[in-house]
């Protein structure tokens, strides 16, 4: 159960982070590292999370030209990390050279490959806004998110991370095997507003829905208590499984 949640380090301080992990010792096993913190801490934070013996999500969402994204995925996999996200509108032949390059290195060097997951629509996007991006799409919101599912799935990825809300259409479209990361994890306990997440849900509701993982950032870092902030989330969870059962 406690490996479903991967808490976000969106962090500019290595001792609060330290503390932070101290602090979910043998509650939480997996642990996102975007932007923020890699580029103030880089490889001294994955090295520190990786020497505990703890799983690491590099959340960089590459997305640039085929060989340039296959050549950071390589770069990636010398790190250690268990998993590496990539946007899905970057397109297939992007998606599919990630996949082929971290199974070369695999095969050559004899490591582990990491999981590859497809970012679809961030969660910070609502249907209001979709709308504004792209005009006379003709999907929706919903729909861009499956189409993107799917095509991470036909270019090999591992998963996609999507809003808990297109939980349930992406099984139906993707199937069973498929994984799914979800951002927008709100607890019923929390205090922490949805600040930017615009599509939420909690995680005893995303637990039901058929999410595999559930990142989850301010409502534990920020609680006054991160280890019962944590706690209270996989009872919510625990719930959740215990409904679906």
């Amino acid at each position: 159960m406690t490996d479903k949640i991967i808490v976000s380090l969106d962090l500019n301080d290595l001792q609060k982070i330290k503390k932070l992990v101290n602090d979910l010792d043998g509650l939480v096993q997996y642990y996102k590292v975007g932007p923020i913190p890699f580029i103030y801490f880089g490889l001294d934070l994955i090295r520190f999370l990786k020497d505990r013996g703890l799983k690491v999500m590099l959340d960089m969402k590459y997305h640039d030209i085929p060989n340039t994204v296959a050549r950071a995925c390589e770069g990636a996999m010398e790190l250690g990390v268990d998993c590496i996200t990539l946007h899905t509108s970057g397109g297939f032949s992007m998606l599919e050279e990630a996949v082929k390059a971290t199974l070369m290195v695999s095969d050559i060097k004899e490591i582990p490959r990491p999981k590859l997951l497809g970012v679809t629509v961030l969660t910070s996007i609502d249907e209001a806004y979709f709308k504004d991006l792209f005009g006379d799409i003709q999907r929706s919101l919903e729909e861009q998110v499956v189409f993107f599912a799917q095509l991470a799935r036909s270019a090999g990825l591992d998963g996609v991370v999507a809003s808990p809300q297109e939980v349930t259409h992406i099984r139906k479209a993707c199937g069973k095997d498929l994984l799914i990361v979800t951002p927008g994890i709100r607890p019923a306990h929390s205090l922490v507003e949805s600040d930017d997440q615009a599509r939420v849900m909690t995680p005893k509701e995303a637990v039901k829905a058929g999410v595999d993982y559930m990142v989850i950032g301010r409502p534990i870092v920020k609680a006054a208590s991160p280890k019962e902030a944590a706690e209270k989330i996989l009872q919510e969870i625990e719930d959740g499984l215990r409904t679906n059962a």
